[in-house]
């Protein structure tokens, strides 16, 4: 379980100050839920992250112990590295909209042709209840060939979720190398 400080003082200096320290600056909120602002060690905070096998995982920050969901991060825009992340609570049956990460699998056909793999959309926005939510959608892109593509009216979507993104939109890709 990753464990976190809370964050006594929510000014710039004390931000400034914990992130020198090699802390990540945190919100965690939820509907109905007072915002918790704390901080977590970025390497702990990465690896856990890295490792999680659902959508949701584990936080403990003070003495409250919490499951949370990414729901939004920023990023350094000379180095890279994470700067700030938010973690929505996954609250059970509440119905709430979450970013599900796209995963591909497979060598498409189309790469013999002269194509390309574009991947368009990395996460789906999917509304549901956290235990309808799948941890990823897996992609076959095996079939795709040159001009096609993978719709979000294409995905199967779980039980008691639903799609938020518009129907015609392409998720992945072959186009034509120049």
């Amino acid at each position: 379980m990753l464990e976190g400080i809370m964050r006594e003082s929510i000014g710039k200096s004390n931000a400034k100050q914990l992130k020198r320290d090699g802390y990540l600056i945190a919100n965690i909120y939820a509907k109905g839920v007072d915002n918790i602002h704390a901080a977590f060690k970025r390497g702990e905070f990465i690896r856990t992250v890295r490792n999680k096998e659902t959508l949701a995982f584990p936080v403990k920050v003070g003495d409250k112990e919490l499951n949370v969901v990414i729901q939004e991060y920023q990023l350094h825009p000379v180095n890279g590295d994470i700067t700030h992340v938010d973690l929505r609570i996954a609250v059970p049956g509440q119905v709430t909209d979450y970013l599900v990460p796209v995963r591909t699998v497979g060598v498409p056909k189309g790469l013999k042709n002269k194509g390309v793999l574009v991947i368009t959309k990395r996460r789906l926005k999917v509304r549901g209840a956290i235990e309808n939510i799948p941890h990823n959608y897996t992609l076959d892109v095996s079939d795709l060939d040159r001009d096609e593509s993978i719709l979000v009216r294409d995905i199967d979507v779980a039980e008691g979720c639903r799609m938020m993104d518009h129907p015609h939109v392409s998720v992945c890709g072959m186009i034509k190398a120049r």
